[in-house]
């Protein structure tokens, strides 16, 4: 879905704003700690434009710094990147959204990436079964190099578009899909060759990037999100800084994604299996604080329920048997809210 000329503009005028804030910052950095004496040189065109390509004046001389300044720097910098994250919030929202309308119509989220920001991606959505119960399915991550890129680099993987192209094939992605490409620079060859194939077989695409975003790359895809985290403390050392937002933006798209289709109950996550002790312990504390019951009467419902947190509160809500409230709730859409009403204030 093209964006309207309205979106392109304001996405325009905001990429401006940033370069114009960017220079300025740069310029301020570069004057000398000492009085003035002459008027400071404008600085030089940076030999790359991507931000995640040049070089920040504020680490370097981090080579000559004692240990603790090393730490205070790189924390100093990484205080930018949540207000950076939260520039795109409107954006961000619009992934969400168009997650959840995917989802909704029985399609899948599936990031694409390289190097960092495919590991990133593929995290995520291996967090998303274990948190709210998801069939493995529905959230999938694909990084160039595939499984071996997981645990070791496979840099030369990210050149290949055909081989990004192959894996969106290999998917099956269609039209009820959302594709969302991960490249801290923007250029990633695999990414691009992804969601270009995505694209043509009918999928809603995003992109996650760290650059200002070019008008060609906004008017590609449904959504683009750019926090511009700004130069990282080891030129191009994007994961880094770059890294930390790409996390902060998959977090809040998942977690968004999954209060929206129904897998919390106020801010517990109700769509919860019960697969290890420390998930046996927070379900079963889940149920003592929603139903008002003691441990042993929780850790029975639980485990009539099979296990399954979001069954165990309908059962004692409704004094339902197992298979009922399983019923119910796959009527309501797996919205526990719809079956029992809304929670009590926590």
């Amino acid at each position: 879905m093209p964006h309207e000329k309205k979106s392109h503009h304001q996405d325009r005028q905001r990429n401006e704003v940033h370069r114009e804030e960017h220079a300025a910052m740069t310029v301020e950095l570069s004057k000398p700690a000492a009085r003035p004496v002459r008027k400071p040189m404008t600085p030089a065109k940076p030999l790359d434009a991507r931000l995640t390509e040049q070089r920040n004046p504020r680490s370097a001389r981090i080579d000559q710094l004692s240990t603790i300044e090393i730490v205070d720097l790189i924390n100093a910098e990484d205080r930018v990147v949540a207000a950076a994250v939260g520039e795109e919030r409107q954006r961000i929202a619009r992934a969400v959204d168009l997650v959840v309308e995917c989802l909704r119509n029985g399609g899948r989220l599936i990031y694409v990436g390289a190097g960092s920001s495919g590991r990133l991606g593929v995290l995520d959505a291996a967090e998303m079964p274990p948190t709210y119960g998801t069939d493995p399915d529905l959230v999938q991550g694909i990084i160039a190099g595939g499984f071996d890129a997981l645990v070791r680099s496979q840099e030369g993987a990210e050149d290949q578009a055909d081989e990004g192209a192959a894996a969106i094939d290999e998917k099956n992605v269609g039209a009820s899909d959302f594709v969302l490409g991960i490249a801290a620079s923007g250029t990633t060859a695999y990414v691009h060759g992804a969601l270009k194939r995505a694209r043509e077989r009918g999928a809603r695409t995003g992109f996650l990037l760290c650059t200002y975003a070019s008008e060609q790359l906004i008017a590609a895809h449904d959504v683009v999100i750019a926090p511009l985290v700004g130069p990282e403390v080891i030129t191009g050392s994007t994961r880094m800084k770059a890294g930390t937002a790409t996390k902060l933006v998959l977090n809040t798209i998942s977690t968004a994604a999954m209060v929206k289709t129904g897998k919390v109950y106020g801010n517990l996550m109700v769509d919860l299996q019960v697969t290890a002790r420390k998930l046996q312990d927070r379900g079963e504390r889940i149920l003592m604080e929603t139903l008002g019951v003691k441990r042993r009467e929780a850790t029975r419902v639980l485990e009539e329920a099979g296990g399954h947190v979001k069954t165990a509160i309908v059962m004692s809500k409704l004094s339902l048997g197992a298979d009922e409230a399983r019923r119910r709730l796959e009527a309501a859409g797996g919205s526990i809210t719809k079956v029992v009403g809304k929670p009590r204030a926590g």
